[in-house]
């Protein structure tokens, strides 16, 4: 596996070593997230050296960055190994976390929450609720392999939500979301509309998710439409970037955009 080659620039370049291990870090980085070392193993620093045009010092401070990002670790007779797991997520069709991911592990929701709800008037507007009108609220977190991914926070109108109630929390826990909308409460969905931002999580959602005290999350809000364009799901998702990648392929002549990373183009799930 060939690296984009990132060369040291000498001591008139104006970089620091820093500079340089960044870098370097990013190129790799890419690779482990994306799976490129097929084995589990990074190429050796003599290697590495020689990949990258740099010292010795700049490629162990690069390893160093990737192992303080849980990415990375040393073991004694093997070398440079992967230890941490993103799992890929396509930007460019309706599908959730949970039917993009059971390819890559057990997904499993644990439901914390489910009942029926006065929302928040702002959520009320979103949903097209007139003000004390009930909607039902869900609160789950998910795990892959045993390990916490997200924690999902949605508010469903009563036409949709109410019949997933009805089905109980073990129905929420082994199906998808999406997939009962449609065949519980035989409502199909459209289109969604979502924003992404990093966000700094607050202490009690860095304890749910199992994460460092003041670690970035990803936060995403996705507003899905039934197939009238009636507002239907309501979602506020807190994503653990260092376990999730987000991809699309961008089509500068036409504007359009295509998930990649599941290889499927029919409406999904969640």
């Amino acid at each position: 596996m060939r690296h984009a080659t990132v060369r040291d620039g000498g001591a008139g370049d104006g970089l620091t070593r820093a500079d340089r291990a960044r870098r370097v870090a990013h190129v790799l980085r890419g690779q482990v997230l994306r799976g490129a070392f097929a084995d589990g193993v990074l190429p050796d620093e003599r290697a590495l050296v020689a990949e990258f045009g740099t010292s010795r010092n700049t490629v162990r401070e690069a390893l160093g960055l990737l192992r303080d990002e849980g990415l990375v670790a040393r073991r004694r007779g093997v070398g440079t190994v992967v230890v941490g797991r993103a799992y890929q997520h396509p930007l460019g069709e309706l599908s959730g976390l949970a039917e993009v991911l059971q390819r890559h592990g057990t997904v499993v929701n644990e439901v914390r929450e489910a009942r029926s709800v006065r929302p928040p008037l702002t959520v009320a507007r979103r949903l097209g609720l007139a003000e004390g009108t009930p909607a039902v609220y869900l609160e789950r977190l998910r795990r892959v392999d045993g390990l916490p991914l997200s924690l999902d926070c949605t508010y469903l109108i009563g036409e949709v939500g109410e019949p997933l109630l009805a089905r109980g929390r073990e129905a929420l826990e082994r199906q998808d979301v999406f997939d009962l909308i449609e065949r519980v409460a035989g409502a199909p969905l459209g289109r969604a509309e979502v924003s992404l931002q990093a966000v700094m999580a607050d202490p009690a959602t860095c304890a749910v998710l199992a994460m460092p005290g003041g670690g970035a999350v990803l936060a995403v809000e996705r507003l899905t439409r039934l197939a009238d364009g009636r507002p239907a799901d309501l979602e506020f998702i807190h994503l653990r970037g260092d376990r999730l990648t987000l991809h699309a392929t961008l089509d500068r002549a036409t504007g359009a955009t295509s998930g990649r990373g599941g290889g499927r183009s029919r409406g999904g799930r969640r």
